[in-house]
């Protein structure tokens, strides 16, 4: 246990220099509580990131709606997460980030807090965590489960202890029938096929007032948007960007990077191509007449831009790590055509969905790329037929929530018992 401790800390210490990690909660990370518990029952919502951390948002305002009393925490592990958090929480909801799965930490963090109901998003699976919870009799829910190819094949290994583990959980809500496929053979109990939850979530935040500053901003002129990219994805758009110049002089690119502290490598990669590019994060400035690449390095505006973007590409789909997607649904809720590259196998069932309905368009190379956006520059009608789909589409499946809800409610019924006893 000293060694492992040892060896968790210094990772800490490397995160903390590298920016992934808070300084002033580093303590939370090992366990240690930075606030007290608050009396009565409590819910449990562990979400690992950004993404798992928008699905949960929009089961917190279901519950609360129930009982607008009740006790919330809600554990991330990422500074990015964090953030999103401290801005979208309700006030009586507490957030804390997530200890790393050291038997020492994970026990110090379930003593504190003693949570009424466990509820995990996704994917993780820690096993300390999960036998500590069952050896305390927490009753835990896997929601909005998910699982590629490669990590059931990497549990697989392990059966009988992946499945000792999947056991903690009295209700598994899987995404897709491969999901649900995958977790009953790895052992999961009572397996339920929901859909994705986050076709349930509230269209993202925006300002009014900023919305309306940019939109006179940027006048008449056309625009498109670039929004979460990875590396290799604001190279591609300033080459885009070269190209659809040439019949589009007044064109407009927008780049929404998913890490913003990724300006400065940005902005020297617009550089190369000789472009003029604008930060956002210099004073909310806006968009210059004369500015070709406009990066929106800030957080928790992505809302913002969709608003203002008759259409976007969805980053990590052409990405140097090889992709994986980010969330085509935000963009449709807020009547943004959706296009996307061809790495979405994180997202893979949600992306298929959208484009055997129409709802969005594959793109199979930058060259694809180049072309379809260029014909939906010069095509207003065809550019709001993809925004009525996209939009249409996205609202059919909001749906999934009451199957979420429906499912849970032996669960919450028992936390409701509990409550009343206390």
């Amino acid at each position: 246990m000293g060694a492992s401790s040892f060896f968790l800390r210094s990772l800490l210490k490397k995160r903390c220099r590298l920016g992934k990690e808070d300084p002033e909660r580093l303590e939370e990370r090992m366990g240690t509580p930075g606030i007290e518990r608050p009396n009565g029952a409590l819910v449990w919502f562990h979400a690992a990131s950004v993404g798992e951390s928008q699905s949960t948002l929009i089961l917190i305002e279901a519950l609360l709606q129930q009982n607008s009393a009740l006790n919330i925490l809600v554990t991330t592990g990422t500074v990015s997460s964090a953030e999103l958090m401290a801005k979208r929480l309700p006030k009586n909801v507490l957030h804390q980030y997530y200890p790393l799965d050291h038997p020492k930490w994970v026990a110090q963090f379930l003593d504190h807090w003693q949570p009424s109901l466990a509820l995990w998003m996704e994917s993780e699976i820690w096993p300390n965590m999960l036998k500590a919870t069952k050896q305390r009799n927490i009753p835990a829910a896997i929601i909005n489960a998910r699982l590629s190819a490669r990590s059931f094949k990497r549990w697989k290994l392990a059966a009988g202890d992946t499945e000792t583990l999947l056991n903690v959980f009295s209700v598994c809500l899987a995404q897709t029938e491969e999901d649900a496929a995958f977790f009953k053979d790895l052992g999961a109990q009572n397996v339920t096929i929901s859909g994705n939850l986050k076709y349930s979530a509230a269209p993202l935040p925006y300002d009014e007032k900023d919305l309306k500053t940019l939109q006179s901003a940027v006048k008449d002129r056309p625009l498109w948007l670039y929004a979460s990219t990875h590396d290799g994805e604001e190279e591609m758009a300033c080459r885009l960007h070269k190209h659809l110049q040439k019949k589009v002089p007044d064109l407009l690119t927008i780049i929404v990077p998913r890490h913003p502290e990724r300006r400065e490598e940005i902005s020297k990669a617009c550089d190369k191509y000789g472009l003029k590019t604008g930060l956002r994060t210099a004073n909310k400035k806006l968009p210059g007449d004369d500015d070709n690449i406009y990066i929106a390095d800030t957080m928790g505006e992505l809302g913002l831009f969709y608003r203002l973007s008759p259409v976007a590409c969805i980053g990590r789909s052409f990405s140097n790590d090889g992709g994986g997607g980010h969330n085509p649904i935000e963009a449709a809720q807020l009547d943004c055509a959706v296009l996307h590259g061809p790495n979405i196998q994180n997202l893979a069932q949600i992306y298929e969905d959208f484009d055997k309905a129409g709802a969005a368009l594959l793109l199979k190379s930058e060259q694809d790329f180049q072309s379809r956006l260029e014909r939906l520059m010069s095509d207003s009608d065809g550019l709001d037929a993809l925004q009525n789909k996209a939009h249409r589409f996205a609202q059919d499946k909001a749906e999934i929530l009451d199957i979420v809800m429906k499912t849970l409610e032996p669960l919450l019924q028992d936390l409701n018992k509990e409550r009343k006893c206390a």
